[in-house]
């Protein structure tokens, strides 16, 4: 059953000062609305609960890609198709690059901002396994000031996060410190356009004279929430990408896992698929 348009409520601040004061004073009355991609998905299901919503599309506060010699700081409110045509990201964060342009449709990516599908929290969503390699920090806005928190851990349980019901996102910070790194994108689907992931697997690694100096491995579709597989990583740590060492660093990453069976795949499924990503990923670390 579709919903009843007029049982919700949208209402427009004009600038992110009124926004965040009206969510002290009504925090759970009152919920940001950015693009809508996910929102208006549950709406016209019928499955959206909360009623009233706060557009914060216009806040002009919340755009922007920033650039300095350490970081890459981009709005809230970036849009996917903004990610995709920023000349430094392509070069410098492909993997961000690369889930922007697997994100849904033309039109999705148009509207949808990294920003709300962080909030969103969810645990298939394409551009978290990125973030999370790329070591993202989260600014974090009320109307008692601003806090830097790190993405890695930003989540507690399904679409349960550190964000407080009166804050926002206001920006997303990446470190300028991965150019050299070998880097790793893909997204496992039904097909390879407008399907939600099934895996979704991001890597990049420091590989010096053969050996992992350093490693990032973030999965999505695997757990309750977007996963950063640190255990593997330690276990890749200073070794040579050799079969022996493949074949224990799959072991350690199907302990780390917790795969469902769902409409769109299966636990079994899942842990083969992110088993063999993880062995492409280290063959490509082979010939670096």
């Amino acid at each position: 059953m579709k919903s009843y348009v007029p049982g919700y409520e949208m209402e427009a601040s004009p600038d992110l000062s009124a926004t965040l004061a009206r969510l002290a004073r009504e925090a759970e009355v009152w919920k940001p609305f950015a693009g809508g991609t996910d929102l208006m998905v549950l709406l016209e299901a019928g499955k959206l609960p909360h009623r009233k919503f706060v557009s914060i599309w216009k806040l002009q506060e919340l755009r922007g890609i920033e650039e300095t010699q350490d970081y890459i700081t981009l709005g809230a409110l970036t849009m996917y198709s903004e990610i995709r045509r920023h000349e430094i990201l392509t070069r410098e964060f492909p993997l961000l690059c690369r889930a922007a342009a697997e994100t849904g449709s033309v039109a999705t990516q148009n509207r949808g901002t990294l920003g709300g599908n962080i909030a969103n929290a969810s645990p298939a969503a394409d551009s978290p396994p990125a973030l999370l390699v790329y070591d993202a920090d989260l600014e974090l806005v009320s109307v008692s000031g601003s806090r830097w928190v790190p993405y890695h851990g930003f989540w507690f349980g399904y679409k349960q996060t550190a964000l407080r019901p009166d804050e926002l996102i206001r920006r997303i910070r990446l470190p300028r410190n991965k150019i050299h790194w070998k880097q790793y994108y893909r997204k496992v689907g039904t097909r390879r356009a407008q399907a939600i992931s099934k895996v979704c697997f991001a890597a990049a690694a420091h590989v010096d004279t053969g050996r992992i100096v350093d490693v990032r491995i973030a999965l999505g579709s695997v757990a309750s929430t977007v996963l950063r597989a640190v255990e593997t990583e330690k276990m890749l740590r200073r070794e040579k990408p050799t079969p022996a060492i493949l074949r224990t660093a799959q072991d350690v990453l199907v302990r780390e896992i917790a795969p469902i069976d769902d409409m769109r795949s299966t636990a079994r499924y899942r842990r083969t698929i992110a088993q063999n990503l993880l062995a492409e990923f280290c063959e490509t670390l082979s010939s670096w």
